[in-house]
């Protein structure tokens, strides 16, 4: 085999070669214009609609924790109100608790001297009734002052006036200002009795200092015979309320008058919330005034019918 050259002629091959998978490539057509901004826009308009529905829901926050807060500061409004209104009978509450332990002391000293036993009952008498003056009056402003919050109980409107009286009767003889009742019917109403009391001890207070002395003071309890009311009125012999500010008196900061000689009243919030107080029983309140006449207030809230047992200022009295 020597001198022979051997050549290797490399043939082109026809079979099918494979190709593994990670080389093959796909070329994918160009996206659609028109889809891709269909599919941007209903993407816009899905966060759009996530933030506006968060936004809604932060707004909604926002006024439901603004609602609380202005029913808290309605609250403690009503009850600087109510204390205010205390403030202005301090003084003639003070005094007339000096006149009962005056009478207690000079009677308690009058038994020690004398032996008999007239004088000592007479004594004891005396003693005993005082007490009971302080207990009653003591009662009615705990009464007045304590919270109920928005508890309502069948109650007397002529025992709800009458422990309000015990409370100002001084204060009305001190201004020389008779007062008059006058009572049809025995009403009764399905109220929050302390919070009526503010209202009633807030008109009895603005007839007060509506009058010279001398005045007369008429309070009216009984029942509205074109409807299922109870009507309770303050009425005074004051200079009256001109026509054109009648319109005004119960907006809230609106006031016919300046404080008096004590520096109370004339906030402009006492009639406003007596408005407020008597819309949640369910009630109205009317005024009716003519100059050189006098003012009347009148509240009628719906009837009760007092059955077996009322409550009177936390004590359960038998109807009748």
């Amino acid at each position: 085999m020597a001198g022979r050259c051997c050549r290797y002629v490399r043939k082109e091959s026809h079979l099918p070669v494979s190709v593994p998978g990670s080389m093959r490539y796909k070329i994918s057509e160009p996206p659609d214009p028109a889809a891709t901004r269909k599919d941007s826009v209903s993407s816009m308009s899905q966060s759009s609609d996530h933030n506006t529905a968060s936004q809604n829901s932060l707004e909604a926050s926002k006024i439901s924790l603004l609602e609380a807060r202005l029913a808290e500061m309605q609250k403690q409004l009503m009850h600087l109100e109510k204390m205010s209104t205390v403030g202005v009978l301090a003084s003639s509450i003070t005094h007339e608790f000096n006149n009962i332990l005056t009478t207690v002391i000079n009677y308690a000293k009058m038994g020690l001297r004398h032996q008999d036993a007239a004088t000592r009952d007479k004594a004891f008498d005396k003693i005993l009734s005082a007490g009971q003056r302080a207990a009653k009056i003591t009662t009615g402003m705990l009464a007045y002052a304590k919270d109920r919050g928005s508890q309502t109980d069948v109650h007397s409107l002529v025992q709800l006036t009458d422990d309000v009286l015990v409370l100002v009767e001084k204060d009305l003889h001190k201004h020389r200002i008779s007062l008059v009742k006058n009572i049809t019917a025995n009403a009764h109403a399905n109220v929050n009795p302390s919070q009526i009391q503010q209202i009633l001890l807030n008109l009895i207070i603005n007839a007060r200092q509506a009058m010279e002395p001398g005045g007369t003071m008429t309070i009216t309890i009984g029942s509205d015979p074109s409807g299922p009311w109870s009507i309770l009125s303050v009425k005074d012999t004051g200079s009256g309320i001109p026509a054109e500010k009648l319109p005004h008196i119960f907006e809230t900061f609106y006031t016919t008058k300046t404080a008096d000689e004590s520096g109370q009243g004339g906030s402009g919030l006492g009639l406003s919330l007596c408005k407020d107080i008597m819309e949640a029983h369910h009630g109205r309140i009317r005024v009716d005034s003519k100059i050189g006449e006098g003012t009347c207030f009148t509240l009628k809230l719906p009837q009760a019918q007092a059955t077996g047992f009322v409550k009177t200022d936390g004590i359960t009295n038998k109807a009748g």
